[in-house]
């Protein structure tokens, strides 16, 4: 079992499946919502128990964004698909997962540079973030 939480701890969530490696997005969306880009897992939406009231924002017409609307920890990506998204740095401990890659690199900031060696996508890229850990 691994778990989460916001800074606050107003929303705490539990993941019963295995998580993802983690993939660093750097689209304009995700650095405009966290300061920088985001690094985030992902799990089956039904192996994910929340607790608390999580803030929902419609950040697109196809996916939106989890937040604690008391801390404002930014928590989930929820998209098209099966999976949501958990942003990595809200997990407890080490729950055993490290950052595999990168995507959509070209809209990524012009302050830093990508210089870890990992995968590197222009824009979204199936085998990245369909990864799964067994």
């Amino acid at each position: 079992m691994t778990t989460g939480s916001c800074l606050c701890g107003a929303i705490r969530y539990e993941v019963s499946a295995a998580l993802r490696p983690v993939i660093a997005c750097h689209c304009a969306q995700c650095r405009k919502t966290s300061g920088h880009h985001v690094a985030a897992t992902s799990v089956p939406r039904e192996a994910v128990e929340m607790s608390g009231d999580v803030t929902w924002y419609a950040s697109s017409d196809t996916a939106r964004r989890g937040f604690c609307g008391i801390c404002g920890s930014n928590l989930f990506w929820d998209g098209p698909g099966s999976h949501l998204s958990i942003f990595a740095g809200t997990l407890d401990g080490d729950p055993g997962v490290r950052l595999a890659g990168h995507i959509f690199c070209v809209d990524k900031g012009a302050y830093y540079e990508i210089a870890d060696g990992l995968p590197q996508a222009a824009q979204d890229d199936p085998e990245l973030t369909t990864q799964v850990t067994l």
